[in-house]
């Protein structure tokens, strides 16, 4: 009960109680007092995917479609456009992953990019003609290695810099919607129709498919930090799986039946401290890993869907969005 004071005076809830929401839903929820966000806009019509740092905090990276690969020098408060000769050819970057200097960029229609100066130049690394899929996924592991995981399942891992792929599964899953990689190696991955979700852990040779837990549709996919669970279901509802496995999904998790706007991604800032972004800049915020819900008003102001959230580290984070429109966590706003 401490710990969960402490988070409510952090953000300066207006409600000194919560309601409770685990297997239920709230009507109307209490907001955050101080929005710890911030709103950044880019002049483009890019949809941005992902974002990553260097082994210097302020030294970032910012990818999306359009070709849009941006660099900030400063945490992320302004970012400048960076220019790729790609012989006029229209890719869409996925992911971005560094450790330190060396980073990737993956994307598609089927593009990969290498860097050990930390951007400063960038090489394009030749991908085989019969890569099944599309690159989705980049993860930087070490010096010189890497894991490539395309949007159907296939995981392909590099020791040299991408002059030589070994692949780690020998199946692959189908078309994804949305694909996750833990620090552990492992994956979960939700079908590109919401139909089922698939699980793959380093050593098996097969995805493991699972069919979704209620009626509604999945949405997307992703793990805490301690190799648990969490799954969006359409109509704004929440899953947890704590153990990670298939037999341990708790009761859906509604945080607010009124909101009309379904769920795209979600992220844990801290092992308990949670944030759940979705359509038309809905964004929530729970204290004690779903058990309390509270929503972000201020968000609601931003004119973009909220499609991705990344926190490099508690005091990190980005949540990403379309036509140029991203959020910065602000740590002092949050003080």
């Amino acid at each position: 009960m401490r710990g969960l004071l402490v988070h409510l005076r952090k953000f300066g809830a207006i409600a000194a109680v919560a309601l409770m929401c685990f297997g239920c839903g709230n009507a109307f929820l209490p907001t955050l007092e101080n929005n710890p966000w911030e709103m950044i806009h880019i002049d483009t019509e890019a949809t941005f995917s992902d974002v990553a740092f260097t082994g210097d905090s302020n030294h970032g990276w910012l990818v999306g479609s359009r070709n849009t690969l941006l660099e900030t020098q400063d945490g992320g408060e302004t970012w400048n456009e960076r220019s790729l000769d790609l012989d006029d050819q229209n890719f869409t970057f996925t992911s971005v992953s560094f450790v330190d200097d060396e980073g990737w960029v993956a994307g598609q229609p089927q593009i990969l990019l290498h860097t050990t100066n930390g951007g400063d130049t960038w090489e394009r690394v030749p991908l085989s003609d019969q890569l099944p899929g599309k690159p989705f996924l980049v993860a930087a592991l070490a010096p010189q290695e890497a894991e490539l995981a395309t949007d159907v399942g296939a995981i392909y891992r590099t020791r040299d810099a991408g002059k030589n792929w070994k692949g780690l599964v020998l199946g692959a899953v189908g078309v994804v919607r949305n694909m996750s990689r833990n620090a552990d190696g492992s994956y979960a991955a939700v079908s590109s129709r919401g139909n089922f979700y698939s699980l793959w852990k380093p050593g098996e040779l097969e995805w493991h498919p699972y069919n979704r837990e209620s009626s509604r549709r999945l949405q997307n996919i992703g793990f805490d930090q301690s190799g648990g669970l969490w799954l969006l279901e359409r109509g704004g509802q929440i899953q947890f799986s704590p153990t990670g496995e298939e037999d341990d999904w708790q009761e859906p998790v509604n945080p607010e039946f009124v909101s009309s706007w379904g769920f795209l991604d979600a992220a844990y800032q801290t092992p308990e401290e949670l944030w759940v972004s979705g359509g038309s800049g809905t964004l929530y915020y729970s204290p004690d890993a779903g058990l309390t819900w509270y929503k972000d008003a201020d968000v609601n102001e931003t004119p973009s869907n909220l499609y991705r959230i990344v926190f490099n580290t508690p005091e990190q984070g980005f949540i990403l969005g379309q036509n140029g429109y991203l959020l910065r966590y602000a740590a002092e706003k949050a003080a």
